[in-house]
């Protein structure tokens, strides 16, 4: 199983801020998450991200959806952040 941590509005989403999935790659990874919570859909859709998502495996972004998942892999999922000092 891969954990995926998950951050802001896709946690809301979930309802978790981690979960475990049994996944193959990043795309089948996402494909499983918009199965199981379909409002993630508008985030994730035809097998790829938009681009104010951001996903880390194991402290590293990814930029390939075929990336390989390896068991006990951390999988970050991130939403656009916005912020700053004035």
């Amino acid at each position: 199983m891969v954990k995926v941590k998950l951050f802001a509005n896709f946690r809301e989403i979930v309802g978790s801020k981690e979960i475990e999935i049994n996944a193959k790659s990043v795309k089948e990874l996402l494909n499983s998450l918009i199965k199981d919570y379909p409002k993630l859909k508008e985030h994730f859709s035809e097998n790829r991200l938009k681009e104010y998502v951001h996903i880390m495996v194991n402290g590293k972004i990814v930029e390939d959806l075929d990336e390989r998942l390896n068991k006990n892999d951390v999988v970050a999922i991130f939403p656009p952040v916005s912020g700053g000092f004035n």
